[in-house]
């Protein structure tokens, strides 16, 4: 059996559609169907079944992939031997939600490396089911994912599921930040219905699988703005509500340095279920190394700094 075709397998799994994974593998999606129907004939059980969810793995299909992931694993670690082993490289992957106080820490800890020798350093910014992907792919060693309180549950069986350890870092309300030209700004309390005229930015890769149609309805009436900008990266927000003064966003607290920066303010809103908590994952087994620890111990004192600041 063509090993190739369990990266296939995986990445459907991950999408849950054909075509999107035909486009994540760069391959035509009638191959890429000719590929799963090969691997199926293979077995003699169907993986992947069509649902209202999308394309889902049936009940012997989730125990192959498992074994498929881990087949996977072991050969990507397996190169990894290969590859010249040169101590003089500092070496740190992760891949991190958009959380400010998560990227203060991360330019301390890039900040406190030695320069005299080299890095090979990689990061990647991105929603929670995205990392656990990659951590689970081993394409990251270290992951922060983010995640409403009320789905903790939710998550913790999905980690398990994946078989990766979850250590949390810290649990906060979301905070309303807004241009200190907001109108808004100098209110002495900002009530959720008083954001409503406001443009409201968003993360819009941020995504729940299987949310029941009822959680989905809850979601959306929880969020009733009507004027909405989606965006993928950090840059374009500061930028946006620095320079749109009608515009906010839910974030987690915020360093003062980049309040100062885009002359921006962050006070609280009352709304229910806008408790979050952000925890790093890594996979079963694994073991930080120093530059790991270092990481950790700089985005604690990120962390602290946040924290200790009284928002009203």
């Amino acid at each position: 059996m063509n090993t190739l075709f369990f990266k296939y397998a995986i990445e459907v799994e991950r999408t849950r559609s054909i075509t999107q994974a035909a486009e994540n593998l760069f391959m035509a999606q009638p191959n890429l169907s000719k590929a799963i129907k090969e691997i199926e004939e293979s077995l003699g059980f169907h993986i992947f079944e069509r649902s209202s969810k999308g394309v889902v793995p049936t009940a012997k299909g989730v125990e192959f992939l498992v074994y498929a992931r881990n087949i996977v694993s072991q050969l990507e670690k397996m190169e990894a031997m290969s590859k010249p082993n040169d101590d003089h490289v500092q070496s740190f992957n992760i891949s991190i939600p958009r959380g400010s106080y998560i990227a203060h820490g991360f330019t301390k800890f890039i900040g406190a490396l030695d320069e005299t020798i080299g890095m090979n350093i990689n990061v990647q910014e991105t929603n929670s089911m995205q990392t656990i992907t990659s951590v689970t792919e081993n394409r990251f060693t270290l992951g922060i994912i983010r995640y409403q309180t009320v789905y903790e549950q939710y998550f913790h069986d999905f980690l398990a599921d994946k078989q990766l350890c979850a250590e949390p870092l810290w649990e906060f309300e979301y905070l309303v930040l807004l241009s200190k030209n907001h109108a808004l700004a100098n209110e002495p309390t900002i009530e959720y219905d008083m954001l409503k005229q406001s443009i409201e930015i968003i993360h819009g890769d941020t995504v729940i699988p299987y949310l029941s149609a009822e959680g989905k309805s809850k979601q959306r009436q929880a969020n009733a703005v009507q004027k909405k900008i989606y965006l993928y990266e950090r840059c374009n927000q500061f930028e946006l509500l620095s320079n749109i003064p009608t515009t906010f966003m839910w974030v987690s607290p915020i360093p003062e340095d980049y309040l100062n920066r885009y002359d921006l303010i962050q006070r609280r809103c009352k709304i229910t279920g806008h408790k979050f908590r952000d925890v790093l994952i890594y996979a079963k087994g694994y073991q930080f190394t120093a530059l790991d620890e270092k990481f950790i111990h700089h985005l604690n004192e990120a962390k602290k700094e946040v924290s200790r600041k009284e928002y009203y």
